[in-house]
């Protein structure tokens, strides 16, 4: 698909993006975005040891507030971090944040890190965690992809497997996933679609994936080795059944993929999107599948109308 995908880019200076603006939730403060920073000893940095989430905010509405913060504090309890805040002092600063920013739909990133420490590995010489909140606006993919469906491709190297790290923690070193996206960004595509070490489908690097195969759908299970995702659980229990299909987690072979009727992505940035072709392998005869579009649909209708918040 290289050479058939443009690759958007964001707006640029002469010195690189344009950056974000408004204010930050930095430790019980509201900054200015230019002026929050972290030490350069903290460990999230040096070591990627910290979690993190991703929150939508539709019409004013937070949306699924309450089960991220509980994916969030599940996060910092398996990595043996513990926040400064509650859980309800959380929900609070987000819904602050939300509001200082006046942001009515957009993006909030809820981040815990490890804190200031040494240049060791030793997790307890850290002091405070510290605990980040931004709100903004975010644009994941090209809106024409929606209508027109997104290539992907296979990642050549695996997922992290579950015995070497759990993927329950949303952990802040995404240097798996990361990786993964340079592939699919030399390919000339968005996404790649991960496989975990015995072969199976796990998921892209920012999205859970789903099949449709004669009017039913299938998603891997979350003993793939995959990030338990909040978009992923909605469809599964709200948007599949508004539309009247139900939704099948089990192990998934490549194959399955590649011999779909439909495949589409679910994630919190990525709402839901229709893939067209998985390598050369068109679906939908290269574009987004009807049962994907009636999701999309379904899906947007709920969350604006009354984007519930747990």
């Amino acid at each position: 698909m290289s050479d058939q995908t443009t690759l958007s880019t964001p707006a640029t200076t002469a010195t690189g993006p344009l950056p974000l603006t408004g204010q930050v939730w930095l430790n019980g403060r509201l900054i200015p975005m230019e002026d929050a920073s972290v030490s350069v000893l903290d460990h999230g940095l040096l070591y990627g040891d910290g979690c993190f989430e991703g929150i939508r905010v539709y019409n004013d509405r937070i949306f699924k507030l309450q089960s991220h913060l509980n994916r969030m504090h599940q996060s910092a309890e398996l990595l043996q971090l513990e926040p400064p805040q509650t859980l309800d002092e959380i929900k609070a600063a987000v819904r602050e944040t939300v509001e200082v920013n006046q942001l009515e739909n957009g993006y909030v990133r809820l981040i815990y890190t490890r804190g200031i420490g040494t240049l060791g590995l030793n997790p307890f010489t850290c002091g405070t965690p510290q605990t980040i909140i931004i709100a903004a606006t975010i644009s994941l993919y090209p809106d024409s992809l929606y209508d027109e469906g997104m290539p992907i491709v296979v990642a050549t190297r695996p997922r992290v497997p579950i015995a070497c790290l759990d993927p329950r923690i949303k952990s802040l070193n995404y240097l798996n996933n990361i990786m993964a996206k340079v592939e699919a960004i030399k390919a000339g595509v968005h996404e790649a679609l991960l496989l975990n070490v015995d072969g199976e489908v796990a998921e892209c690097t920012g999205d859970n994936i789903f099949i449709v195969k004669d009017g039913s759908i299938t998603t891997p299970h979350t003993h793939a080795g995959i990030l338990h995702g909040v978009t992923r659980q909605y469809v599964i229990d709200e948007v599949a059944p508004a539309v009247g299909l139900r939704v099948t987690e089990r192990r998934v072979e490549l194959n399955e993929v590649l011999e779909a009727d439909e495949v589409f992505l679910t994630g919190t940035a990525a709402e839901i999107i229709g893939v067209s072709h998985v390598d050369q392998t068109p679906l939908s005869g290269g574009q987004v599948g009807p049962v994907t579009k009636a999701l999309a649909e379904a899906f947007h209708q709920r969350v604006r109308q009354d984007a519930p918040e747990d």
